[in-house]
This record gives C-alpha cells, sequence and structure tokens, in this order.
C-alpha cells in the first residue's frame, strides 16, 4: 500500500456519490434482509439480493463482496485512469490475466448527516480473510461508541491519537477549525489520508508513537482509540496492541493527556483497565489522574472474565477457539492474567477536563450497565457543566437552591406480589429514572420523593420545600434536610434535577 490511494479516493467518492453507493442508498436497494445479511456476514444472501447490472448493484458486489471482475468493469465504473490507479498502488490486483478484485475495503458511513467513505485493509466480513499484524482496522464497534461519546461542539482544535483509517476525523469535521492527527503506524496514516481526501477534510497528520508527535502542544479536544487490548507485553496487531503490559496502554494515555489540553478543554479517551482483588477498578484508574488539576468521569460500560475476554479477542484475529494455535495462545494469556491476579477486565470512557491547576481533582468513576441509544456526548459536556456548578458550592449554597426536575424524568412505582399474605401486591421499590440520556435511575424514599416533586424553577429553595415537608409530616426537618442534599447532589451529578440557575445560564 502507497499514500497515492489518497490520489485516487476523490475520484472514487465521487463515483459512489453519483450512484448512491452511500449507507442509505445500499440499505434501500438491499431491502431490510439483505442489509440483515450484510451485517451478519453473509455475503452469498447479499449477492443473492443485488442480481441486477446497474451501477449500485455492481459496486455493491465489486466493494462490498469484492467479487472479482473483468479489468473492463473496474474501468468502467470508476475511469480508466482512476482503476489503473488503483492498480499502481495495491488497491486492486489482479486475479489472472484479466480479472480484478478490490484488495482493500471502502465502507459507506454518515456522521453528522454527511456521507463519507472509509479506507482500511480488508477484513473478514465478506471474505475468507485473516487479519495480519499490520492490519489497520476500518469501523469497528469500540470506534462508533468513541464516535457516540465526543461532543460535537466547535472547538478551534482537536487532536485525534492514534487515528488508524481516520474515523473519527470524519466525526469531528465540521466541529474542529485545525484537525491535528498521530499515529505510529504508517500503512494506517496511508489510509487516513485516502479516508480524509475522499471527503475533502483538511488534517494535519503525523506519525510517532502515544503523544510524541505533539510534543508540548495543546488542544481544545482530545479523542484517543489506542491500542488498549488487554495482555501480554507484545504486540500481535498493530492496530489493538501497545507492547505495553496489561492496561499499561489506557493507563499511559490517560496519564499524558491533561498535559495536552487547553484550560477547559476536553478529552474523550475508549480505555480498559484490570479487575484484582488488591484493588478496586475505580481506585486502579483514578490512581491515573493527577491529584488537582482534573475533572475527570470514568463510565464503565462492561466487564469481561479473563476466558470470555480472550476468547474474544482471538475471535476478533479470525483465530478458530479449538485450533492449536488457539489454545496455546489462550493457555498463555491466562496464564499472564493469573499471575498478575487479574480477575475480571473492564472497559468504557475517561472524560477529562482541564481545570486550573490549584483546583482540587474532581474524580467520578462509576458503571454504566443501562442500555441506551441517544449519544453520550451531550451528556458528558453537560455533566462537566453540572459539576463545574457543584464544586464552587457548599452544602448550604445548595440547598439555598431553587432546582428544576428534567424534563421526561419518570417515577416508577413497583410492586410485587405479596407472598405473606397470599394475594396481592406490596411495594418493593421507588425509582426516579430519565427517559433520555443514559436514562439513569435512583431510587429513592417517599421522603427525597415528595421533595423532589416539590421542585419548581420559579418556586422554593430546597431548604424551604424541605421544612415545608417536614411542617407537613410533623418530623425534624434538621436531619431530612442533610440527607436530601446529599440525594439531590446525585441526581444533580446525573442530571436527573437541574439547578435553575444553570439552566437559565444554558438558555441563555
Amino acid at each position: 500500500m502507497h499514500a497515492a490511494l489518497s490520489s485516487f479516493a476523490p475520484a472514487l467518492t465521487g463515483t459512489f456519490r453519483t450512484h448512491s453507493f452511500t449507507q442509505s442508498g445500499i440499505a434501500d436497494r438491499l431491502g431490510p434482509a439483505g442489509v440483515a445479511a450484510l451485517y451478519r456476514g453473509e455475503p452469498a444472501a447479499v449477492r443473492c439480493a443485488v442480481r441486477g447490472h446497474g451501477p449500485l448493484e455492481q459496486l455493491i458486489r465489486l466493494v462490498l463482496l469484492h467479487d472479482a471482475a473483468p479489468a473492463a468493469a473496474f474501468s468502467e465504473l470508476f475511469g480508466a485512469a482512476t482503476a489503473a490507479g488503483l492498480v499502481e498502488c495495491g488497491a486492486l490486483r489482479y486475479v489472472d490475466s484479466d480479472t480484478l478484485q478490490l484488495a482493500i475495503d471502502i465502507r459507506p458511513h454518515r456522521f453528522g448527516g454527511v456521507d463519507h467513505w472509509v479506507f482500511s485493509d480488508m477484513d473478514a466480513a465478506m471474505t475468507e480473510h485473516v487479519p495480519g499484524p499490520d492490519h489497520v482496522l476500518g469501523v469497528g464497534a469500540a470506534s462508533l461508541s468513541l464516535v457516540q461519546a465526543t461532543p460535537t461542539s466547535p472547538v478551534p482544535t482537536l487532536l485525534d491519537l492514534g487515528t488508524g483509517s481516520g474515523v473519527q476525523v470524519l466525526a469531528q469535521h465540521g466541529c474542529a477549525a485545525h484537525i491535528t492527527a498521530t499515529d505510529v503506524h504508517p500503512r494506517a496514516l496511508d489510509f487516513a489520508a485516502a479516508t480524509w481526501a475522499g471527503s475533502g477534510v483538511p488534517v494535519e497528520a503525523l506519525c510517532g508513537p502515544w503523544f510524541e508527535p505533539v510534543a508540548g502542544r495543546t488542544f481544545d479536544r482530545i479523542v484517543a482509540n489506542p491500542p488498549f487490548v488487554v495482555g501480554l507485553p507484545e504486540v500481535g496487531h498493530v492496530y489493538r496492541d501497545s507492547g505495553l503490559n496489561l492496561d499499561g496502554a489506557s493507563e499511559l494515555v490517560v496519564r499524558q493527556a491533561p498535559k495536552h489540553l487547553n484550560p477547559g478543554g476536553t478529552a474523550v479517551l475508549l480505555a480498559a483497565w484490570v479487575h484484582g482483588a488488591e484493588q478496586s477498578w475505580q481506585q486502579r484508574v483514578a490512581s491515573w489522574l493527577p491529584d488537582t488539576g482534573v475533572a475527570a468521569w470514568v463510565i464503565q460500560r462492561d466487564i469481561a472474565d479473563p476466558a470470555l475476554y480472550v476468547g474474544t479477542w482471538l475471535r476478533d484475529e479470525s483465530l478458530d477457539p479449538r485450533s492449536i494455535e488457539a489454545a496455546a495462545r489462550t493457555e498463555a494469556w491466562l496464564d499472564h492474567f493469573a499471575q498478575a491476579g487479574v480477575t475480571g477486565i473492564g472497559f468504557g470512557f475517561v472524560a477529562i477536563q482541564r481545570l486550573a491547576d490549584d483546583v482540587p481533582s474532581d474524580i467520578l468513576c462509576e458503571e454504566m450497565p443501562q442500555h441506551f441509544t441517544d449519544p453520550l456526548g451531550p451528556e458528558i459536556e453537560e455533566y462537566f457543566r453540572r459539576i463545574a456548578w457543584l464544586r464552587d458550592r457548599s452544602a448550604a449554597d445548595i440547598a439555598a437552591e431553587r432546582y428544576q426536575v428534567r424534563p421526561g424524568v419518570a417515577v416508577e412505582n413497583v410492586s410485587v406480589a405479596d407472598i405473606e399474605e397470599g394475594m396481592g401486591f406490596r411495594p418493593a421499590a421507588l425509582r426516579i429514572t430519565r427517559t433520555d440520556g443514559p436514562r439513569w435511575s435512583h431510587e429513592v424514599d417517599t421522603h427525597v420523593h415528595a421533595i423532589v416533586a416539590g421542585l419548581h424553577p420559579h418556586g422554593l429553595p430546597l431548604n424551604e420545600v424541605i421544612e415545608l415537608y417536614c411542617a407537613a409530616q410533623g418530623i425534624d426537618a434538621a436531619p431530612v434536610l442533610e440527607a436530601a442534599v446529599g440525594a439531590v447532589v446525585d441526581l444533580l451529578r446525573h442530571g436527573v434535577v437541574l439547578p435553575a440557575s444553570l439552566v437559565a445560564v444554558e438558555r441563555s
């Protein structure tokens, strides 16, 4: 693969646009069953859905399914000069003297309402293929999750650390005035250059490991999908293995990201961390961050036991878990985990905001296992605004504030069959739940429920709502006030209730 691929990318994507070779165009042509077969990796079923001979059908077969075809077919579709250039740079290869086959992946995606195409190495989705050590990954589930978790508000500068095939840059195009992307892998930068050229995205691309290419520089936003696979200190596949022991790659990026942020700037990182008996995962990840100068929200989305984790990544490289090679790799990997006391591997996001150097760090590590579909990026930005509001206020200040219950919040009264009575139902749980964003849910008692129900942005402050409630119930207000302020802080961190003054500022 040569950097010259980027020279032909604009002509290719021009052809794709002309013939609706886009996510929506392909979905319309394949229909629901064909799209499902495509995502299941069943090329024969997709091929049956596109038996026609129009340009879109040919593109689906030649580009998505990697079908071989006469050289004339590629010349007719792409133009003779472009087809010849693709052969020259290795993107098209001869199967025999007059038959060509696409040797790379070009997949359509849509970010921010704009059609793009991502250039990468061929994977095993549509062809029998085992990724090699220098494989350049296309758009995987982790990449898409990071796209959803990254804010899209305008910023002057952005760094995409470990850009790979350039996916995050596409998602941030239009958000950042100047984009810098780095990667240690020259082949990845070649593919990324083609990805960006095909979409007309200007990028400052730098080759080198970790933050070395941007030493001494700072940015307003950093996004990173590093080689975070937890394992032995070796590099089997450059896109996922760092050569650092266990979760060393995640630790390195989390530790170094804050010093490359401008004041108020944010970083959103994919990361993985080990679980062990001697230290909680929360303590482990928090120890990677400085004691002053940052606010951080560490979100664990999933956890895997060592055997499941190893099996998942062996399948990722198209190894049959029943093979002799996979058995040997599994044993070595699991032995390494056992020796290190690893009981599980967590995976998720680390969001960091740069504060003033003398401000004590505010670090929250929590699990977010619930299913949700809304993008996490807006929630991360709002989270930093909410905790900034909290950071400047005492318990008395919080009690004296007026609050608004977030629109869409629901109250769940859960009852279960009353076994003791043998009939009817008895209360089991009372929850206040968001129906948007991450859909946080908090179990509360009847006191907190009633107090939250009495909140109004133009009504009484929290302490007066509590006093009225306690007077009506004939109970002492002092202990209720202390407990209620703590409960409101928890609800505020998750955006269930919002300070009226903060809402007013955001609306203005």
